[in-house]
């Protein structure tokens, strides 16, 4: 399949129209196009070894390790970017950067993937507990949930800090009028509000974005979502996978498994052996991004996971040298 990709990322309705049984060749196409820009990714193909002329199948792509956005200017080209999101990480840690050149794109790649899974945010009403996001102001997660808020065209819709009370009576409110409800939060500050207003929120979707941030005690996974289930009558907490270095995400329903937008697509690499990339398996998490055309689209990041059925996957937990992050701390 011939591709000219140069055309294509154009178009206003990339990365929406990028069939899934033709993946892999848009994102060779995506491949040679940024390593045929300057930039630290090039940079870092030549470093490594690689004839790019042989790249011939995701498992044959080389992934920039994540940390490079700590350490680097992370951009194909040279632009100047619309918005520079940073990670929230800690006090102690270099936080990432992702510069990004058009707005409208990463509006597109989240929307894609939360009407994918959700559909349209129209009707939803957005409850957002993110304290430590809002309080940095150069969030992708906080960007993101401004645009549901706006969208949702409702007047209930909003962000929180810690107004528990306050929120605790809308939930209450919201729930008793049947209105379709998701409480988004950061995942210390989900536990944080359960403990202190434990109420029936059945019906309601509760979506944690992971993230501890040395506020509380790590927990696993399967040991958050028993505590909201148990303090808000909830059957299933749902997730969010992504990160200040993806434009795109994936979703959980409660059961663990992360299911990737159309524009996104997981890999495994084994631990000892960066470029020995599988389809199947465990080992360290690849992520495929169609939506970074103008940073990399080939991420390793420090997760560690286990690739599921039709493309999900399930994070078992972190590298051992990974610095803290503000997203996926958790192991299951």
């Amino acid at each position: 399949m011939s591709i000219n990709i140069e055309h294509i990322i154009q178009q206003d309705n990339w990365p929406d129209l990028v069939p899934a049984e033709s993946f892999e060749s848009y994102a060779l196409a995506l491949f040679r196009y940024q390593f045929g820009k300057p930039g630290i990714y090039r940079d870092f193909v030549h470093a490594a070894g690689f004839d790019p002329d042989k790249i011939k199948s995701l498992t044959s792509i080389p992934f920039l390790p994540i940390s490079f956005f700590k350490t680097h200017t992370v951009v194909s080209g040279s632009f100047t970017p619309e918005l520079v999101f940073e990670s929230s990480g800690t006090t102690a840690t270099q936080n990432s950067k992702h510069l990004v050149k058009d707005a409208a794109l990463y509006r597109r790649s989240f929307l894609l993937g939360f009407e994918h899974f959700y559909g349209a945010p129209s009707g939803y009403v957005f409850l957002c507990l993110l304290p430590s996001y809002l309080e940095r102001g150069n969030s992708s997660l906080v960007y993101m949930a401004d645009e549901l808020i706006r969208r949702s065209g409702q007047p209930e819709s909003g962000f929180y800090l810690n107004e528990w009370a306050q929120l605790a009576a809308l939930l209450q409110e919201l729930k008793q009028k049947m209105k379709k409800v998701m409480l988004l939060g950061v995942t210390f500050a989900l536990l944080d509000f359960a403990e202190a207003y434990p109420m029936d929120l059945s019906g309601v979707i509760v979506m944690e974005t992971g993230g501890m941030k040395g506020r509380r005690e790590e927990w696993t996974r399967s040991q958050v979502h028993g505590f909201l289930g148990e303090k808000w009558n909830l059957d299933k907490i749902h997730s969010e996978y992504g990160m200040t270095e993806l434009l795109s995400q994936a979703y959980s329903a409660g059961d663990g498994i992360f299911y990737p937008s159309p524009s996104l697509r997981a890999l495994v690499r084994d631990e000892n052996d960066p470029f020995d990339i599988k389809t199947a398996g465990s080992g360290c998490l690849n992520i495929v991004d169609l939506a970074n055309v103008h940073s990399c689209a080939f991420i390793a990041t420090d997760d560690i996971a286990r690739l599921a059925p039709g493309g999900s996957f399930e994070v078992m937990g972190r590298l051992d040298h990974s610095a803290l992050r503000g997203c996926s701390l958790m192991v299951v």
